[in-house]
């Protein structure tokens, strides 16, 4: 087959001939579409916690296909893969067929584009776990998303508007992101702005008063506003740590308002928290009601793909198709 393969960590993959896969004890399925995202590249490095990975392979985290043989689905059912290749001994996605256990498969409905299926992916999911299990978001409160250009973020403020959120505030670093945040459902965007008091004021003033809920998916200074914003018992949720490892919180602020800063990672979910999430942004989506944007590419340019994303200026999700 043809796939994306990765040689040496810290490069980019090559378009070329790679064995088949071999599903003894799994699901077979015929790729249609995949993402390149953000966990690809930190896994390909070679600089993850997960240690460097064993080349060559495809690289891959997750994908849309149809399934060629499995012991569970029916041939010809579509499905979103989730491969962990690279965080274990496998191949994923960038190819034109891709092997993964039984749990790792979860049929999509009509109404979904395969492209927009892989762009949305395990993104919907960590926007969807975020509001919905770490947050609690009720209709009626109001949400900031930092980071809201970003395919996340969009997300996030797709979802929290959905979910019934009666101000969504995006954070964005630009005005393209700026842009898309507002595409999404954004009522109002508020440029980063490395001034923690001045974006604090200019946070407050956006979510008229205070926050209920922070998605955030960039932390650093952005997180060390927001957390100043939040309302009493308000909830702000890290997933992502874009602009730094490391933000500050002031105890009187947190304990003043009983407010809760909590981490959310897709790594632990079990298979079935994935695929209700899954259900769930995709059947918003049948029913167009939740995009993003995205980019389709064939698969043969991944190696430019794979580059433009590491660059951090697609702006939008790249997905490859064979």
């Amino acid at each position: 087959m043809r796939a994306a393969v990765l040689h040496e960590p810290g490069q980019a993959p090559e378009y070329r001939e790679h064995q088949d896969p071999v599903a003894d004890a799994g699901t077979l399925v015929r790729m249609t579409a995949a993402a390149i995202v953000p966990l690809d590249q930190l896994i390909a490095s070679g600089t993850s916690y997960w240690g460097r990975p064993p080349v060559p392979y495809v690289p891959g985290d997750q994908g849309v296909g149809v399934v060629e043989r499995s012991a569970v689905l029916a041939e010809g059912t579509r499905v979103f893969v989730e491969t962990r290749a690279g965080r274990l001994p496998r191949d994923g996605s960038l190819a034109e067929r891709c092997a993964v256990p039984d749990d790792d498969v979860v049929p999509i409905p009509e109404g979904v584009p395969d492209p927009l299926a892989a762009a949305l992916g395990m993104s919907g999911v960590a926007a969807w776990m975020a509001l919905t299990e770490r947050a609690r978001t009720q209709p009626g409160e109001r949400v900031v998303v930092l980071g809201a250009g970003g395919t996340v973020g969009q997300l996030a403020v797709g979802l929290a508007r959905l979910l019934g959120a009666e101000r969504i505030v995006g954070v964005c670093r630009s005005d393209a992101a700026s842009e898309r945040a507002t595409t999404a459902g954004a009522d109002e965007v508020v440029l980063l702005s490395d001034d923690v008091d001045a974006l604090s004021a200019r946070l407050q003033a956006a979510a008229g008063g205070a926050a209920d809920v922070v998605v955030d998916t960039v932390f650093g200074v952005a997180a060390t506003a927001a957390s100043r914003v939040l309302a009493p018992f308000g909830r702000l949720v890290n997933i992502g740590g874009l602009s730094g490892d490391t933000a500050e919180f002031s105890s009187a602020v947190l304990r003043s308002r009983t407010a809760s800063v909590l981490g959310y990672t897709n790594a632990l979910l079990t298979a079935g928290q994935r695929q209700a999430a899954l259900d769930a942004v995709f059947t918003y989506a049948a029913a167009g009601r939740l995009t993003v944007g995205h980019e389709v590419l064939p698969l043969a340019e991944a190696a430019d793909a794979w580059r433009r994303q590491a660059t951090g200026d697609a702006g939008v999700r790249l997905v490859l198709v064979p």
